[in-house]
This record gives C-alpha cells, structure tokens and sequence, in this order.
C-alpha cells in the first residue's frame, strides 16, 4: 500500500508538471530569444541564469535561433515542446506565427509564457515592461522636442510582425501628430534586428530624404545602425536619433551625437522576471493587481485579462538615457 501510493504522488507529480520529486528532477525553464548573440538578449541571458543561480528545484537556460526569423524560432520551440520542457518564456519574433505550438505546448501540460507579446491567445502570462503605445509616445516627445516640432520623420522597427515594435512606432506615429510640422515619410522601415541592416535602410533614406531631421528606431540595434549612417554623412548637428538601445552599444555615438539619446528596460531583469513569473505559474501561486514581484520596474505590476486564458502583467521599467548619463549604467 505504502508503495501504490508513492507511485501515485510521483504520477501526480508528472501530470503537474514538476517532475519526479522523490528523484529530485528540477523544473527546467527555458527562455527563446529573437536572436542569440545579440547584445540585448545576451543580457537578458544575465537575468535567466541568475534566477537559477539562486532559485531551488529549477534549471534554467536560454536558446533562441541564430537568426531574426520567425519560422527558425518556431523550429526551436517545436525541439523543446518534444522535450517536454517544464516551462517556456518567449521574446516572440512574430507572435502570431507561434499560436499553434504554444497551443500545442499548453495542451502537453507546458507552462507557457511571453514578452512583448500582448495580442498572444495561447501563453498564460505575458509580460509587458511598460504601456507600449505609452513607452512610444514617449520616445517621439524626445524626438520631436530635439527636431523643434518641425521637419521630416521616420520610424524604424526590427519586423512590420514584431508586434510591440509596431506598437512603440504606432506611439510615436499617434504623438508626432500633435505637431502640424511634423511629417513622417517612409515609416517602419525594417531592420530584422541587424545593425548593418539598418545602417544600409539609413543610408537609402538620406539619400532620398537629404533634408529629413528625425529618426525613431525600435530594435535594440536599430540606433546603432542609423547613427553609423548619420555620422558617416557628417549630419549629427541636423538630425536626431532616439530609439530603444543599451548604453554600452549606443554610448560611442551618443558622444559624438549621431544618436541623441536612447531608452530601454533593463534585458536582465526581463529574463529573471520571465522566469519568476514561470515559477510562479508552475507552483500555482496568484498573481495578482498591484503585487510586488520583487524585481526593478515591476514592484507594483498591473495584471489584467489577456488576449487568450492568461493575463497581461505590465510594469513601470523604464529608462530615458542620453550623452549626460548613459555611462551610470554598466550594460
């Protein structure tokens, strides 16, 4: 009798999805990225392997494919949900390319959750920095107070499917129109995530757009790229570059004023707050509106119903840096 009711616990164990605890198998959380090796997701790799570091009974790791394309990342979650993975956090290329295997992931018993994705049905959580149409707003005030409300315009985002891109540029598209002089040409032109990519679409749009004076960027990289194009052409003093960025990459064209000033939320602490809110779900905690998760940024989080099932969690985290300050932070 002893014995039948060991085996049922363990069973019951697998079923809930935390493995065999009489053998002490840990919960594996995995976190897929856009891209690996890029400098945002290296550090957001930071935040995952801390939350290992310090959090019992869990491994975790991060993957993602070697390139910005939504059907490579899809093969890379399909590897993981045959092995039954505990749990996955997921920077979405294009959300809506990945409905079918999350759904897929959900139905095996796999705790699913997303970032930057908050149109996603099939995820439990999404988790959200800020208001994405808010966080672009915001971007496209620096802009356009440092071009005098006045002159040509343009948005850069890393795909037209990357749907917080879309809605960062969709922010600052919605803000710009406050001013009659403001005038936006060629918007959300892609970087797929490549600095060089950028650079080059750059390039093409000075040449097109010889007196244009704003550009806003939402890759990570995108800053990087236009400033390389805007320095390059010796145009630092007639135009201005804001977009999302880390200030290590950004910092040498900050200080020669290719780029005007960047924002962003730390990567690392949106890969240990991913992986918490796993956590979380797997050991069937609530989460709950206003609660402190005890991570920067989202210490008083709002959570409302999401897309599908699951919920929005959405914080306050982020950042406004520029030549004056960039340097106080070490990333």
């Amino acid at each position: 009798m002893i014995r039948k009711t060991a085996c049922a616990v363990a069973a019951l164990a697998c079923i809930l999805g935390v493995g065999n605890l009489g053998a002490q198998e840990k919960q594996s959380i995995v976190t897929v990225v856009k891209i690996v090796g890029e400098p945002w997701f290296t550090r957001m790799a930071e935040g995952v392997k801390d939350f290992g570091a310090t959090t019992a009974g869990v491994t975790t790791s991060t993957t993602g494919p070697a390139q910005a394309d939504s059907a490579q990342q899809l093969r890379v979650i399909e590897d993981l949900v045959a092995k039954k993975v505990t749990a996955m956090a997921i920077v979405p290329m294009d959300p809506s390319a990945l409905e079918g295997v999350l759904k897929r992931a959900m139905e095996r018993g796999i705790t699913v959750v997303t970032h930057e994705a908050d149109s996603a049905v099939n995820t439990q959580a999404d988790i959200e920095a800020f208001d994405n149409a808010a966080f672009g707003a915001r971007l496209n005030t620096r802009l356009s107070k440092c071009m005098g409300e006045n002159g040509k315009w343009t948005t850069f985002v890393g795909s037209v499917g990357s749907l917080t891109h879309m809605q960062w540029a969709g922010g600052g598209i919605d803000n710009a129109k406050k001013f009659s002089k403001m005038e936006l040409v060629d918007k959300n032109n892609e970087s797929f995530n490549d600095a060089n990519k950028a650079y080059e679409k750059a390039k093409e749009i000075l040449r097109k757009h010889p007196d244009i004076k704003g550009f806003q960027g939402s890759s990570a990289i995108d800053v990087i790229g236009i400033g390389r194009a805007v320095e390059e052409a010796g145009l630092q003093e007639k135009t201005c570059v804001f977009g999302i960025g880390l200030p290590k990459d950004s910092g040498k064209y900050l200080e020669t004023g290719a780029i005007d000033g960047i924002s962003f939320w730390d990567p690392k602490d949106a890969g240990l707050i991913m992986s918490k809110v796993a956590k979380m779900l797997i050991d069937g905690k609530p989460i709950t509106d206003g609660m402190d998760l005890g991570v920067k940024g989202y210490n008083k989080v709002s959570v409302k119903k999401g897309a599908g099932k699951g919920v929005v969690i959405t914080g306050q985290a982020w950042v406004d840096v520029d030549k004056s300050n960039y340097k106080q932070f070490p990333f």
